[in-house]
């Protein structure tokens, strides 16, 4: 079984929920009829725009894919003995490899689910160590893991261009069976999910699709049930700001009107909105609004 073990990961999660929570607080109230786009939320997406080309020019030669999600995880379940300090040092980035190689393998492989591949850079297994402990959360008292071996797998990650299989860097710890996992892609661009976003400014998206030579995107997101024309029903605009780089798509809500004697369900449902662009989609990474993170893609031709 294969654990997400980073505290990014716990903290994305936390977050979203903050976000679906806000937005079925807002559902359950009173609406307006129409509302346009914040000028707030175009302000928000040109900085996230700005943010990524920033994190692209500071790869250099960016890998040909992009991994979205969670990039270090667990295999099996900490043992008690050892699981209260192992969860906290792994989310603290806790994790050293003295001996391990600094050697590049080969090129390897990612493979999506319609069967295209594309050959990408790989990181050595000290550079994925250390990558772990990119971005740590603090622990005074943790006693840090060690790794005294790697192995050069393939799993499923998740990428800006839909699921794929690709290789991972899979670690032995000392005094645990346990086995940390690192997605093995060199050369990733990627950005610190950022957690100040106002939740009333647009919607988190966690999906998006489209055409690589369409003139359309579609993301999915937590909204209202649908509702038909009933006063507790919403419908939602999109609105898409872009760069050579990427998009970032605004989703609007506009409700039906004030709820009728007596409050709305506030239960989420999963709600789709189509934005217009001005340029093909191509192989732009689609970003969400409130982290300014690329989210996953299912991309046709």
């Amino acid at each position: 079984m294969v654990r997400r073990g980073s505290a990014s990961f716990w903290l994305r999660a936390a977050h979203r929920l903050v976000l679906v929570l806000s937005a079925a607080v807002v559902v359950a109230g009173c609406g307006v009829l129409h509302r346009d786009t914040d000028p707030r939320a175009r302000d928000r997406a040109h900085q996230l725009l700005d943010r990524w080309a920033d994190a692209v020019a500071a790869v250099g030669v960016a890998s040909p894919v992009t991994p979205v999600g969670e990039l270090t995880g667990q295999i099996g379940d900490w043992e008690l003995a050892v699981g209260d300090n192992n969860k906290l040092a792994l989310m603290a980035g806790l994790v050293g490899g003295d001996g391990l190689a600094d050697e590049r393998p080969t090129d390897g492989l990612v493979t999506w689910q319609d069967g295209t591949t594309t050959r990408v850079p790989l990181l050595s297994p000290r550079e994925a160590i250390a990558a772990i402990g990119a971005r740590p959360e603090p622990c005074e008292d943790c006693t840090g893991l060690l790794a005294t071996a790697a192995r050069l797998t393939s799993g499923p990650i998740q990428t800006t261009r839909g699921p794929a299989t690709g290789p991972i860097w899979e670690f032995t710890l000392v005094g645990t069976a346990v086995k940390v996992t690192r997605v093995a892609l060199a050369n990733a661009v990627s950005v610190d999910p950022s957690f100040d976003g106002d939740p009333q400014i647009g919607l988190a998206i966690d999906s998006a699709q489209g055409a690589a030579s369409g003139m359309e995107v579609t993301v999915a997101f937590i909204g209202a049930p649908d509702a038909g024309d009933q006063p507790c029903g919403e419908d939602y605009t999109a609105e898409a700001s872009e760069s050579d780089l990427a998009i970032v798509v605004i989703v609007t809500r506009q409700p039906h009107g004030p709820q009728l004697g007596g409050g709305c369900s506030a239960v989420g449902a999963r709600r789709t909105a189509t934005a217009t662009l001005a340029t093909p989609l191509g192989e732009r990474v689609v970003l969400d609004l409130q982290q300014g993170i690329p989210v996953p893609m299912e991309r046709s031709p």
